[in-house]
């Protein structure tokens, strides 16, 4: 991760160095301006480790009913069968 920040800041400074006219003598002020660039890049994205990683398991199934919904449902399916008996 180290070197992909290092190679983000490198190409940052050579853009910086190219829109100046490519003067010499410049390129620590040009490093550390694309690393101050590149760090706030890095603090305005939400980070990976911050955000908590979503489960993979069950990724495919279908979330059961809520309880209202299956009670509702089975109330107004037709009852078949015996009746049943009165109480004496």
């Amino acid at each position: 991760m180290a070197d992909d920040r290092q190679e983000r800041i490198r190409n940052r400074a050579h853009q910086i160095w190219q829109e100046e006219g490519q003067p010499a003598g410049h390129h620590e002020r040009h490093w550390h301006q694309a690393a101050a660039d590149i760090d706030r890049e890095d603090a305005a994205k939400p980070s990976a480790a911050k955000t908590p990683a979503r489960k993979a398991s069950g990724a495919g199934k279908a979330k059961a009913a809520p309880k209202e919904e299956k009670a509702a449902t089975k109330a107004s399916k037709p009852k078949t069968g015996k009746p049943k008996k009165a109480a004496k």
